[in-house]
């Protein structure tokens, strides 16, 4: 369980799909003044060296973040991902890339809050380091499946919870799906995101049924493949619990455009549907 580091994968596809359209969440919650809270479930480094030796070792952001820094014609709904890309790599070549912790962080107001939770000892210490001095960052070095339970709902009534677990383990799918019911009956209005890898496995395909089966209200499905007959990661998918309005449809323009820029061959596919 504590083997994963997301410093090999920091930057790929799979990142540019969760938290551009995180970013979208954050700016639409932020359309009102009344303060939100952000909960990250598994939060990882908070923001990754690519030119270190595991970045090095796979070169992902290759195929994901760098090409979204090139792109011409960006459209208006990655501009707060891609801001934040920006500030951090001013001279325009990508050097670091900010994992969900650092993007939600430059995106809060002064109101907001940012609740993080990591298991993994390294990353937990990277994350008290680079927040030490941050009010607004609280860290935990805890099961994120535990901690995001025991945090809703948040003092704030209002905001995002990321759930977005390596699935190394088997049966992280279905833990999935029971810490959403759990979380919603604490907290029935908070906008739920929820990642999940596109591989050759069901348990993806039960996550989503058994996320159907709850329906809640306004859920959108998201998914980005970019590799279609890989036997590896193909590409990775969103659900999205009680999408803030309109951004449904900032995300149907923000998706086929990704899905255009990430292809890994010309039958890439992408889709978006209400479950």
């Amino acid at each position: 369980m504590l083997s994963y580091q997301h410093d090999y994968h920091a930057g790929n596809h799979a990142d540019v799909l969760k938290h551009s359209v995180l970013a979208l969440l954050i700016r639409a919650l932020q359309r009102k003044p009344t303060p939100l809270r952000i909960i990250d479930s598994h939060a990882g480094s908070g923001i990754y060296d690519l030119g270190s030796q595991m970045a090095q070792h796979g070169r992902e952001f290759e195929t994901g973040a760098a090409l979204v820094m090139r792109a011409r014609r960006a459209p208006e709904s990655v501009r707060p991902y891609l801001d934040v890309l920006k500030e951090l790599n001013p001279d325009g070549t990508l050097r670091h890339y900010p994992g969900s912790p650092e993007l939600a962080a430059r995106l809060l107001r002064e109101q907001d809050q940012l609740e993080l939770f990591e298991l993994h000892p390294q990353a937990a210490a990277a994350l008290r380091a680079r927040y030490a001095r941050n009010a607004q960052v609280h860290v935990h070095r805890r099961d994120g499946f535990e901690g995001l339970a025991a945090a809703v709902p948040p003092q704030e009534r209002r905001g995002i919870a990321l759930i977005d677990p390596a699935f190394e383990q088997k049966d992280d799918f279905g833990r999935v799906a029971e810490l959403v019911a759990a979380c919603r009956k604490r907290w029935a209005n908070g906008v739920y995101m929820i990642w999940y890898p596109l591989i050759r496995h069901a348990g993806p395909d039960r996550l989503i049924e058994a996320l159907r089966k709850m329906t809640i209200p306004r859920t959108l499905r998201v998914e980005v493949e970019v590799a279609p007959h890989s036997d590896g990661l193909r590409g990775s998918g969103l659900v999205i619990a009680n999408i803030p309005f309109q951004v449904d449809k900032e995300i149907r323009e923000l998706v086929p455009w990704l899905s255009q820029e990430l292809a890994q061959s010309a039958d890439g596919t992408h889709g978006l549907h209400w479950l």
